[in-house]
């Protein structure tokens, strides 16, 4: 293990703590390099020093093996031997399997995004280990088994077997392991996304790589000692038989415990992260990102949700952004049924309000008055407006028109519109809003609802002669003095019971080739 120097504690606190909480830490990329280095290192050392423990005592005491003259001279060699190679071997193998992370070293000092050489270093980090380590083993299983043969070719062949199989649980076990601990470099790399393809073994191999640990090497090995027992080679006794199978069958049930577990975690914590991340896409915070640290398909599904979460929170903010400068009713309808949106004839109720000798109000006050006293009547009259079922259709200078039953149907939209008309004249009457006074036209009728302009420029609008009508009875108030005039169209529709209309002298309307009947609702001063 690698010389614990000042601050490298302090960096494996780190490591555990992003480890165990991805994306909470905020390790330096000096600190991952040198936590990452020990903790590497150590897993290597550990898990096949087990392993060449285990082989020691498998081989000695386990597996039975054919008679030799002299066991004990044999036994003495076998120990000396593998003592020697443990003593190279180990060694060897975490320098070998760590030296590539060397080339890493100046990609984390300067903390610079992954390039696709250096995702690929990271992400195979565990295979390249498996490599490594499996070659050893290998190298191992022929050394002891050439070293046996001289006493008896089933013994050498025996022995070989027994290092082979278990060092091929070992190396496993350490893939498994060391898979499970790079998610933090891992992480890193795959921040600016994932390679095109998969440059490690999927989730079905890692479950194959499970399958074998759990049940497929320990069975291996019962099947491999019944067959040579039974063509009489062995002559192991019943005791030696039943030591193997439930020495062989402990290890497959605990290695397999573990194996699984390894393999299920790896799997089953992303897809946590993502389902617990999507529990807060369904409450509706998008802005919310799961740490990509799975170099399989299932990292490719945290990017993906990541992509999809990036993709919801971008369109809220256009529907923030848009629903500012066009009213969220007519939002909601351009993003459910799209901008390809025809006109089509509906009755609505116009209303339209104008500021009072607002000419006269802007001469004599500075233009940042003018816009704030503006305003201030416009946040008035807009949520006065939605609370009736209506919108603001647009905004004109001084004035606004909105309508009642366009884009969305609106039941009894003369009785919605007439109900919010009241409820301005109240607000402004009681000066809310200063010295402005507004008037108030009412008209209803059919018009052209749907997309205006052209070459890739739209916006929802009205109209027909409703429209410019409504505009007219606005005007009208100004020679009848009072704050709302209602045209004939718009009283015929009414249906609730409202304050009393009193009718005004028919007056003719600019436009218009015959006088237009108006009506002011009573309102007590």
């Amino acid at each position: 293990m690698p010389n614990l120097h000042r601050g490298t504690i302090t960096d494996l606190r780190l490591w555990l703590t992003e480890f165990t909480r991805p994306g909470e830490g905020e390790m330096s990329g000096v600190a991952l390099w040198r936590a990452g280095r020990v903790v590497l290192t150590s897993v290597i050392l550990i898990t096949n020093l087990i392993g060449a423990v285990t082989v020691v005592v498998i081989s000695l005491y386990v597996v039975p093996l054919p008679k030799v003259p002299d066991v004990a001279h044999v036994k003495l060699v076998n120990v000396v031997a593998a003592a020697v190679y443990i003593g190279i071997a180990l060694p060897m193998g975490a320098l070998i399997g760590t030296r590539r992370m060397s080339w890493l070293r100046q990609w984390l000092v300067d903390d610079c995004p992954a390039t696709t050489d250096v995702q690929r270093v990271v992400l195979r980090t565990p295979l390249r280990l498996f490599v490594v380590q499996i070659t050893l083993w290998l190298g191992g299983a022929v050394l002891f088994g050439a070293l046996n043969s001289s006493d008896s070719k089933l013994t050498g062949a025996g022995i070989a077997a027994v290092v082979a199989l278990t060092g091929m649980v070992t190396a496993s076990c350490a893939y498994l392991f060391t898979e499970r601990l790079m998610r933090i470099p891992a992480a890193r790399v795959l921040a600016a996304g994932m390679p095109d393809r998969l440059t490690v073994p999927g989730v079905a191999t890692r479950a194959l790589l499970a399958w074998a640990l759990g049940t497929g090497i320990p069975v291996l090995t019962l099947v491999a000692i019944g067959i040579v027992e039974l063509t009489g080679s062995l002559g192991a006794t019943t005791s030696r038989l039943a030591i193997a199978m439930v020495v062989l069958g402990g290890i497959g049930i605990g290695v397999g415990l573990l194996a699984v577990s390894l393999a299920a975690r790896a799997t089953a914590d992303p897809i946590n992260s993502v389902r617990d991340a999507l529990s807060q896409v369904q409450h509706g915070n998008f802005d919310i990102a799961v740490p990509v640290y799975d170099g399989t398909q299932i990292g490719q599904l945290q990017l993906g949700f990541n992509q999809m979460a990036a993709g919801l929170a971008e369109r809220e903010r256009i529907r923030q952004v848009f629903g500012t400068y066009v009213d969220p009713a007519v939002v909601e309808h351009v993003l459910s049924e799209g901008t390809n949106l025809e006109g089509e004839e509906v009755e609505v109720t116009i209303m339209f309000i104008d500021v009072r000798n607002f000419t006269g109000f802007a001469e004599h006050n500075p233009a940042g008055v003018v816009v704030a006293a503006l305003n201030l009547l416009f946040e008035l009259i807009v949520p006065v407006v939605r609370a009736q079922g209506g919108h603001v259709d647009k905004f004109i200078g001084d004035g606004v028109l909105a309508v009642f039953g366009a884009p969305g149907r609106l039941p009894q939209h003369a009785d919605r519109a007439l109900a919010a008309a009241l409820e301005v004249a109240r607000s402004v009457d009681s000066g809310g809003i200063g010295q402005l006074r507004v008037g108030i036209g009412l008209n209803s009728g059919t018009v052209v609802a749907g997309n205006v302009g052209g070459a890739g420029r739209f916006e929802f609008g009205i109209i027909g002669d409703a429209v410019n009508v409504a505009s007219r009875v606005e005007a009208a108030t100004r020679q009848t003095g009072d704050t709302i005039l209602l045209a004939q169209r718009t009283k015929e529709l009414l249906q609730g019971d409202h304050i009393p209309l009193l009718e005004r002298p028919a007056l003719p309307l600019k436009g218009k080739s015959d006088p237009v009947m108006l009506y002011a609702p009573q309102i007590d001063s």
